[in-house]
């Protein structure tokens, strides 16, 4: 009697991600929300979503959550396929002299090592939401690719100006995976690039900050016996 065995190749993709959140039950980890003579940030235990938050009473141009600390935001983007960034938000009122007044809420990823000609970063950023006096617990989020080269649709870059436009945009040479490859500092900012602001009063609520990065796909390789 002759025994035959069969060996099949099977290949199945497995997906590695890293994910990171931010939901301010231990702190502030890494990050830093507006303090000074406009007002300050602190943490709440309890009215977030759910759970702790940050809570930020401020009069000022405008206000930025940021990290240039917190190691799960920062480094290498570009050694996964895929990143999501997202932050949830309460707008209890954006005033400005007593009136309601909209503010674009923008995530900002910043290298201070691309920077050039007198700029203090190199960065692309988002316009992720229009926030808005009265708005309830929302989550905003973006997903790209960090190895693009060409600016995803909708997104902007800052580190020079157009000759003819003067709106911000990426100095000579530099594309958006290479900020992506050097990610040194992230925000998430009422003060969009390239726009002027006067002075309003923000009282607005942040929790969940989140990154998930989504690496190559490992493949798995085994045999099948019949």
């Amino acid at each position: 009697m002759t025994g035959w065995v069969v060996l099949g190749l099977l290949t199945a993709p497995l997906v590695s991600a890293q994910t990171a959140t931010v939901t301010f039950d231990a702190g502030w980890d890494g990050w830093a929300g507006p303090q000074g003579s406009g007002g300050a940030t602190t943490i709440e235990a309890e009215g977030g979503n759910p759970g702790a938050h940050a809570h930020t009473v401020f009069n000022n141009f405008g206000i930025t959550f940021s990290t240039d600390a917190n190691t799960a935001f920062l480094g290498d983007y570009g050694t996964a396929t895929s990143v999501t960034l997202s932050v949830d938000v309460k707008v209890d009122s954006i005033t400005m002299i007593g009136s309601p007044v909209p503010r674009t809420l923008v995530l900002d990823v910043r290298s201070y090592s691309l920077a050039q000609d007198g700029y203090p970063w190199t960065s692309v950023w988002y316009p992720l939401a229009l926030l808005e006096s009265g708005q309830d617990w929302a989550r905003y989020a973006v997903t790209f690719d960090p190895r693009a080269t060409a600016l995803p649709a909708g997104w902007g870059g800052y580190g020079a100006e157009d000759p003819v436009t003067f709106e911000p945009r990426l100095p000579d040479g530099v594309t958006f995976a290479d900020v992506l490859a050097q990610v040194e500092s992230l925000a998430f900012t009422t003060l969009e690039p390239g726009m002027f602001y006067g002075f309003a009063d923000f009282d607005l609520r942040i929790d969940n900050l989140h990154v998930a990065r989504v690496a190559d796909p490992i493949f798995a390789d085994g045999f099948e016996t019949d």
